[in-house]
């Protein structure tokens, strides 16, 4: 037996003594359990013994761990009428046989499967009682946006510019919709309990608007949470940041290297005017509404790809009339209600060459300006003058440590 023989042996032995000492553990109480710690062990080693002598010898022992699983569930069903502990010894004896192929593969699907039999209670809990069942409708249509729609679009531009890519502005739906969810069961899983910060940080995945909007009449409501408010609202705009980021990222990668650091001082600062709110906050128990209900509306990532996609047009057009120019400042003009489609724009155009490089990296601090000019005005409106000079401050400084830091990396760049 040479090193690799002896190693797929070895890495077979540990799978099923992994997965065996979860499922003697789940029945130290009592109770039916078809196989524990020895007798995966044992078919994991028979498995792995198997694979080495031949495909034949292979087949004939897991027909007899699948005979041996179908006699345990005759005998239990009764007791324990699940198929859990009858799948996890077909499991060790593919994965065992698959170690002698793949040690690395094998024993990550080991852990990956021991981890799933230990957490069984969580995740019934998360599937019984945290995720609705509209969630799971959600889930499925996100998936089927994902899996099914986005392979059937083109990957070729179908206008006269070159800049309308089917796939492409798909992408960018199954993105907002894809965070949208993440956000939406993770506060679900959370709860309201722990107040303003938690929903304002996943609020702003779906609307940082909404959320400058909805905490400031908060702080009209009841001025002694004003700073938690306010805290509340700055990380939903550093939620929307991230969902920027995420949307230069799948549309212009480069771009996203260009803009790091202006993107990630902009972060910094939104993050720090958030936790100094949240220290004068103190121990406010004033907390937010519970979530709604819907992870995401697929209404809202239709109209955002309708905006992306007409502001790329608009965009094309201007720069071929105008130049580099007339396409930022319509980007810029719709920043002011619609920053991630402007960012898209931008993040297309540069891809497709429409923009030079450092002209997107001022692009992509200008929207940030006008989206902060924006909110800062809704901010004002919606709350107390507290509120407003809160949120204001943080929004106006994100916006100048972005453009001042844009300056020095585009100035590098040139020199």
């Amino acid at each position: 037996m040479d090193q690799d023989d002896l190693k797929a042996l070895l890495t077979a032995i540990a799978i099923g003594l992994l997965i065996g000492v979860v499922r003697e553990r789940q029945h130290r109480e009592g109770g039916a359990m078809v196989a524990g710690i020895r007798t995966h062990a044992m078919v994991a080693t028979a498995a792995a013994v198997a694979a080495a002598i031949g495909p034949a010898v292979l087949v004939a022992v897991v027909l007899a761990v699948g005979v041996l699983a179908v006699a345990a569930y005759v005998r239990t069903r009764d007791e324990d009428p699940g198929l859990t502990g009858e799948m996890a010894l077909l499991v060790t004896a593919t994965l065992a046989a698959l170690a002698r192929i793949d040690t690395a593969v094998a024993a990550g699907l080991g852990v990956i499967s021991a981890t799933l039999l230990f957490a069984k209670h969580p995740l019934r809990r998360f599937v019984r009682d945290i995720v609705s069942e509209r969630e799971v409708q959600d889930a499925l249509l996100l998936a089927a946006s994902a899996l099914v729609i986005l392979p059937l679009l083109p990957d070729e531009p179908v206008d006269p510019w070159g800049v309308l890519v089917p796939s492409k502005l798909w992408k960018l739906v199954v993105l907002v919709m894809t965070v949208g969810m993440l956000g939406h069961v993770a506060l679900r899983a959370v709860g309201a309990r722990w107040g303003l910060p938690v929903a304002g940080f996943f609020s702003g995945f779906a609307s940082s608007t909404a959320a400058v909007a909805g905490f400031g009449q908060r702080s009209r409501d009841a001025g002694e949470v004003t700073a938690g408010a306010a805290s509340a609202a700055l990380l939903a705009n550093l939620a929307s940041l991230l969902l920027l980021v995420g949307i230069i990222a799948t549309a212009a990668p480069q771009l996203l290297r260009a803009s790091a650091w202006p993107l990630a001082t902009a972060a910094g600062v939104l993050a720090a005017m958030a936790a100094i709110g949240l220290r004068r906050q103190g121990d406010a128990t004033a907390l937010p509404e519970e979530p709604q209900a819907r992870a995401f509306k697929l209404s809202h990532g239709l109209l955002l790809a309708l905006v992306i996609a007409i502001v790329l047009v608009a965009s094309a057009w201007l720069r071929s009339v105008f130049g580099d120019m007339g396409a930022l400042a319509t980007a810029v003009l719709v920043a002011l209600v619609e920053l991630h489609a402007s960012a898209a724009t931008i993040a297309q155009l540069s891809a497709a060459g429409g923009l030079t490089m450092t002209h997107a990296q001022w692009g992509i601090a200008a929207l940030l300006a006008s989206s902060a000019i924006a909110k800062t005005v809704l901010a004002f409106a919606s709350g107390n003058r507290r509120y407003g000079m809160l949120v204001g401050g943080g929004l106006i400084g994100m916006a100048v440590a972005c453009a001042a830091v844009t300056g020095v990396v585009a100035g590098i760049a040139e020199s």
